[in-house]
């Protein structure tokens, strides 16, 4: 596991000065990492990482090739257009990396005047995709989320058998994800009306958001090679916000007997910024299951992942209806999770999923499942917000919703704090729900 070190001192300031600004999501002891360029400028993507407002051009910057060692491999590797090969390259490099960036971007760095130049405001910039992804695997971690959504289907069984032991997960679409920004049309799929025994070909009724972490793999593992919890987290780059748009009509027709398809595979939006676990170390948790619960197989299961395997991540859904928009009003918050109250942790995810000798290649992407908590107003999603369709949720603007109409935007922020550090945070994750094409 990564360990807190120089690059978290809380009194490290920046020569960038929005960096400084209290409540920030990217003061110098952040960093994260994404694939950029200039909003409509047609240049190639390449490697950046965020600083306050600007982002510091990599490719730019291995121009002038000014780190030694490890941290300019990772540089040259972080100027391509997309972060496959500095995800690869493992978790010594992108830490070697991180550090470099650090000191050249630290108030008093002998690089400042020179970096200055190579600072693009975010607001003037574009993203894709920080990685090919290859794969894509959604996983069902949130017991929370689980009960919740169990007990709308199966109200005297709401957790299946196999939960508490496995870490479900299913093979998602990796050719649908997009960055976020990604406006998208309200999907048709083969759904049952209520109280009809023949189904038919329609827009989903019922769409929704899921609130999720993604993970980002880093070093792969070879075929035949499953990888232990112990070792997991090396073969993490970082972690990420991500949308798995559910057309829950069309998911409950389908889902028997080989789970999710057409439900979700039209869109999963994809956050720009990957923060490192390097910069997540002061924000590890403790992980540990209720009292009374059975423990995980030996396998999923170590001292090291008790004693602080979760990450404590505070995680918010916004809602901004386009009558919200057209009369100038803000968004309105739905709900608050934390991706602590996860049944399963980033590394068990992966210790899982390789366990049968499954290779993951770097850049491929998990998603968390829907992240809910144990309170009302901490869950994912409009499924369980609204109690399956029959508890409207009633926003400040007068309207409801039950599921998300054509119009709202969709917004997903998230950011850690302790003290004794300074905050971090994820930036923004934004999907608009447009008319069926």
């Amino acid at each position: 596991m990564s360990g807190v070190d120089a690059t978290h001192d809380p009194a490290l300031t920046s020569w960038v000065a929005a960096a400084n600004r209290d409540g920030g999501d990217f003061p110098v002891q952040n960093l994260p990492f994404a694939a950029f360029r200039r909003a409509g400028s047609g240049e190639a993507f390449r490697g950046g990482v965020a600083i306050g407002e600007d982002i510091l051009d990599l490719g730019a910057l291995a121009a002038a090739h000014p780190f030694e060692g490890l941290a300019s491999e990772a540089l040259a590797a972080a100027a391509q257009p997309t972060l496959n090969a500095l995800m690869g390259a493992g978790a010594p490099a992108a830490a070697a990396l991180r550090g470099a960036l650090s000191q050249a971007l630290r108030t008093g760095s002998p690089h400042a005047a020179r970096l200055r130049a190579l600072l693009v405001p975010q607001a003037a910039a574009e993203y894709r995709l920080a990685a090919a992804v290859g794969d894509y695997t959604d996983f069902y971690a949130s017991i929370h989320h689980a009960t919740a959504v169990g007990r709308l289907f199966r109200p005297d069984n709401p957790l299946l058998p196999n939960y508490k032991w496995v870490p479900i997960a299913y093979h998602g679409r990796a050719s649908s994800l997009r960055v976020s920004g990604y406006d998208f049309a309200r999907p048709r799929g083969q759904l049952l009306p209520a109280g009809a025994t023949v189904p038919e070909l329609a827009a989903t009724r019922r769409l929704d958001y899921e609130l999720e972490v993604g993970i980002f793999i880093g070093r792969g593992n070879a075929l035949g090679a499953s990888v232990p919890l112990a070792s997991a987290e090396s073969h993490v780059f970082g972690l990420c916000l991500l949308n798995d748009w559910s057309a829950r009509d069309v998911q409950s027709w389908e889902y028997q007997p080989l789970g999710p398809f057409l439900a979700k595979n039209f869109a999963t939006s994809v956050s720009p910024w990957v923060v490192t676990l390097e910069a997540l170390a002061p924000f590890r948790a403790a992980w540990q299951r209720p009292a009374g619960e059975p423990p995980p197989l030996a396998y999923l299961d170590g001292a090291q992942q008790r004693a602080a395997g979760a990450f404590d991540v505070e995680l918010e859904v916004w809602l901004e209806t386009a009558r919200m928009r057209a009369a100038g009003g803000a968004p309105q918050r739905l709900s608050h999770a934390n991706f602590r109250d996860s049944w399963w942790t980033v590394a068990q995810m992966v210790a899982h999923h390789t366990v049968n000798g499954c290779n993951l290649e770097p850049g491929d992407l998990l998603g968390s499942g829907t992240q809910s908590g144990p309170e009302p107003g901490q869950a994912g999603s409009l499924l369980e917000l609204s109690a399956g369709g029959k508890r409207p949720v009633t926003l400040a603007s007068g309207e409801q919703r039950t599921f998300l109409e054509d119009g709202d935007r969709v917004t997903f922020r998230a950011w850690c704090e302790r003290p004794g550090f300074r905050r971090i945070g994820f930036g923004e994750l934004t999907g608009t729900v447009l008319p069926v094409a």
